[in-house]
């Protein structure tokens, strides 16, 4: 079975959420630091929210926090954000070719429905499986552990399709392949990627059928 990641694999989304936590902060005269970027980059939204919390002490609720991102994002997956280049075409030649496919995303639930809708995407994934329902994070190897459980697919017949180093390794370590997918999000760790993934490729055009 393929496994596809949303954001900075078939949408165009990565930076959407770097300006999401830029603006956030800037409202309140926080430093954007490279120790909550790189915590809460690999984190489902709850947790980033509590740990967006108690990082820079706030009064907000992370309930009043996972709202006022989700303000921000929303119109980004309703109206502007782009598919990846070649996701669409990829997309539906593994579905002519009768691949059983899924998506398993952090992004949140609505936000990931509203981009595939408008992109008349949704139907090609059975099922699609949120990891901030399952309450793991994807670097956590238990995460694609019970996304395996769930799929009803051995790990071994499964195979991510995802831009994030971390997420790619986290699912080897889980027992399953890994095609690592190029975003400029994680330019300065391309050959990280690249080292931990069977496949890699700098777009997805490169994987169509001519």
């Amino acid at each position: 079975m393929y496994i596809f990641d949303l954001d900075g694999t078939i949408t165009d989304t990565n930076s959407v959420w770097q300006n999401v936590d830029l603006e956030f902060l800037a409202r309140r005269n926080l430093p954007h630091t490279p120790e909550y970027q790189r915590v809460v980059e690999r984190s489902i939204y709850p947790i980033a929210a509590q740990f967006t919390k108690d990082y820079y002490r706030l009064p907000d609720t992370p309930e009043d926090i996972m709202a006022e991102w989700d303000a921000m994002a929303e119109r980004h997956y309703r109206e502007l954000a782009p598919l990846k280049p070649g996701a669409e075409a990829f997309l539906r030649q593994c579905a002519a070719q009768g691949r059983p496919m899924a998506l398993f995303t952090a992004c949140r639930p609505a936000m990931c429905r509203a981009a595939l809708e408008r992109f008349h995407l949704t139907d090609l994934f059975r099922p699609i499986v949120f990891a901030e329902e399952l309450g793991l994070e994807k670097r956590d190897p238990r995460c694609f552990l019970r996304l395996s459980e769930l799929l009803g697919v051995p790990p071994e017949h499964c195979t991510l399709f995802d831009d994030s180093p971390d997420n790619c390794a986290t699912a080897v370590k889980a027992g399953m392949s890994a095609a690592g997918v190029y975003d400029a999000y994680y330019e300065a760790r391309q050959e990280e990627l690249k080292s931990v993934c069977s496949w890699y490729a700098r777009s997805f055009e490169e994987l169509l059928q001519r």
